[in-house]
């Protein structure tokens, strides 16, 4: 239930940002309308000096009430994803490019809302903060909105995933969301996709 009133996350950062900080900080985040309809805050999760950071969209109802990303049916696709990749879940770091859930109520089921451009902007201090905090080796994009969120607006995920791109003193890969995968009419087509770009940033990330 997105309002207006997006301020902006950066009057809340800490001054001596670590992951630790930002997290603690995160938790009062009023940067946007988002955080009054929203359990929590749902922050990153991962090593301090992973060397993947993974980016979806927003937290999902299960992770707006467990307050973990990627814990639900999407997170479970990328789990496997990961694994057949070679990409080994002690060296990532998952987050999402807005921290608040973002949903529309039918009856009594909350509904998946995409975060408008101006929710994404007020968030981006935070994701901005937490790559700062970890300098990866490689950045993987899932879905048009983190792939927009940091490679600007112009950026297509449909002509440009599973591309290898400079991304500050990083590489970056974008790749669909897992939860894609569960909508898509040919799931297994879809994950072969999703796997193929992992695969893509594993390579990356090793080299």
């Amino acid at each position: 239930m997105a309002t207006d009133g997006n301020t902006g996350a950066a009057q809340f950062l800490p001054g001596e940002p670590d992951l630790g900080s930002l997290r603690e900080a995160a938790a009062r985040c009023e940067g946007c309308g988002l955080y009054r309809d929203a359990i929590q805050t749902v922050f990153g999760e991962g090593p301090a000096k992973a060397r993947y950071v993974l980016v979806g969209e927003q937290p999902g109802d299960q992770e707006d009430r467990r307050g973990e990303p990627f814990v639900g049916p999407a997170g479970r696709v990328l789990d496997r994803a990961l694994e057949e990749a070679g990409i080994a879940r002690e060296e990532t770091y998952v987050t999402n490019a807005v921290k608040h859930f973002s949903f529309t109520m039918k009856g009594k089921r909350r509904i998946h809302q995409k975060p408008t451009a101006a929710e994404i902007d007020a968030c981006r201090p935070w994701l901005d903060a937490e790559l700062t905090a970890i300098h990866p080796s490689v950045v993987v994009l899932l879905g048009a909105t983190a792939a927009q969120s940091l490679l600007g607006r112009s950026f297509r995920v449909t002509r440009q995933r599973g591309q290898v791109l400079p991304f500050h003193d990083a590489l970056a890969v974008a790749t669909i969301h897992p939860s894609a995968v569960l909508r898509a009419p040919d799931r297994e087509q879809a994950y072969a996709g999703l796997l193929a770009d992992l695969k893509v940033a594993a390579g990356a990330g090793s080299s």
